[in-house]
C-alpha cells in the first residue's frame, strides 16, 4: 500500500513521533493505522499515544538569553494542566528544548522535532517528549520556538511575566551598549507583554491590514444610525480619525509609555538614546502569550477530582 504524507501526518499527531518513524512504522504495517501505532509503541516511540489527543493548552513561555548576550530563545510548551505547568520536572524540561533550540539550526517545527536530543542522544526531540509524556502523564506538546542571533551592536533582552504565562524578547540596536540598554530593554518588554502591539512602528504594518482596518470601520460608521445624515465626507474624515488613533494602539513606538504615560515609548527610547550618546532602535521583538489561540478544556474541578479518584 502507497503511504502518504497525510497518513505520516495522521499518525505523527496521534502519536507524537517523529515523520521518519512514523513512515517506518506505516511502511511496517502496510498502511494499518492501529497496527502502526501498536508497532511504534512496541518500539517504546508511542508511550504517549493514549494522551496525545488530549488538550494541551497551558504550560510555560519560556525565554533564554546566553550569556554573551548573543543569541536569545523563546518557546512555548504546552501541558494539559495548570498543575503540571508548575511541576519542576515540567520545568527544567522546559529549560531542556530552550536550550536545544539555542544550539539548533531548525527552521521550522518539523525539523526541530527530528532532531538528535541533545540531552540524551539515541532519542529525537520527538522521541524524547513521547518519553517524558509517559513520565509525567500528561499531554504534551512543543507548539512553538523562535530565536533572534544579534545582528551588529546592541542588546538582546528578555522578560517573562506572571511565572511563564507571557514570555518577550526585545532587540535594541545601538553602537553603544551601554548598562541602559538592558533597563530600557526591560521596560519596553514589559510594555509588550501588557499592551500586545502588533507591529513596531506606523512603517512595519502591511498595507493590507491598513485597508482590512478602514473596511471594518467604514461599516461600523455606516451602520451607526447617529451617522445616518452626514455626508460622505465628514464620514471618511471620521473614520480616518479612528483609524490613526487604532494604529497609534497597535504600534509599539506610538503607544503611551506605561510607566509614564506623559511620553510615548519612543520619547522614552529617545530619552535614552540622549543619555548613552547614540541612536537606539528596536530591531525584533516577540511575544508568546501561553496557550493563546488553543481551545482549552472547561471541566469542574470535583468532577475532575472524581475521575482521577476512579468514581
Amino acid at each position: 500500500m502507497a503511504i502518504t504524507a497525510a497518513m505520516v501526518k495522521e499518525l505523527r499527531e496521534i502519536t507524537g513521533v517523529g515523520m521518519l518513524d512514523c513512515k517506518k512504522a506505516l511502511a511496517e504495517t502496510d498502511g494499518d493505522m492501529d497496527k502502526a501505532v501498536e508497532y511504534l509503541r512496541e518500539k517504546g516511540l508511542a508511550a504517549s499515544a493514549k494522551k496525545a489527543g488530549r488538550i494541551a493548552a497551558e504550560g510555560i513561555a519560556y525565554v533564554k538569553v546566553t550569556d554573551d548576550n548573543k543569541t536569545a530563545v523563546i518557546v512555548e510548551v504546552n501541558s494539559e494542566t495548570d498543575f503540571v505547568a508548575k511541576n519542576p520536572v515540567f520545568v527544567e524540561y522546559v529549560g531542556q528544548v530552550a536550550d536545544q533550540v539555542i544550539t539548533s539550526d531548525a527552521k521550522d517545527m518539523d525539523a526541530f522535532m527530528e532532531e538528535t536530543w541533545k540531552f540524551e542522544p539515541e532519542f529525537t526531540v520527538a522521541q524524547a517528549l513521547s518519553q517524558k509524556v509517559a513520565v509525567i502523564g500528561e499531554n504534551l506538546k512543543i507548539r512553538r520556538f523562535e530565536k533572534f542571533e544579534k545582528q551588529g551592536s546592541g542588546k538582546l533582552v528578555s522578560y517573562v511575566h506572571g511565572g511563564g504565562r507571557i514570555g518577550v524578547i526585545v532587540e535594541l540596536a545601538c553602537e553603544n551598549e551601554a548598562d541602559a540598554l538592558e533597563e530600557l530593554g526591560k521596560n519596553i518588554a514589559m510594555q509588550i507583554a501588557a499592551l500586545n502591539p502588533k507591529f513596531i512602528a506606523a512603517e512595519d504594518v502591511p498595507q493590507e491590514f491598513i485597508d482590512h482596518e478602514m473596511e471594518i470601520l467604514v461599516k461600523q460608521a455606516q451602520e451607526d444610525p447617529k451617522n445616518a445624515n452626514k455626508p460622505a465626507n465628514i464620514l471618511e474624515k471620521m473614520v480616518s480619525g479612528r483609524l490613526k488613533k487604532e494604529l497609534k494602539e497597535f504600534c509599539l513606538v506610538e503607544q503611551t509609555y506605561v510607566k509614564d504615560s506623559d511620553m510615548t515609548v519612543q520619547q522614552y527610547i529617545d530619552s535614552v538614546a540622549k543619555e548613552v550618546g547614540a541612536p537606539i532602535k528596536i530591531a525584533r521583538i516577540v511575544r508568546f502569550e501561553t496557550g493563546e489561540g488553543l481551545a482549552k478544556k472547561e471541566e469542574n474541578f470535583a468532577e475532575e477530582v472524581a475521575k482521577q479518584m476512579g468514581n
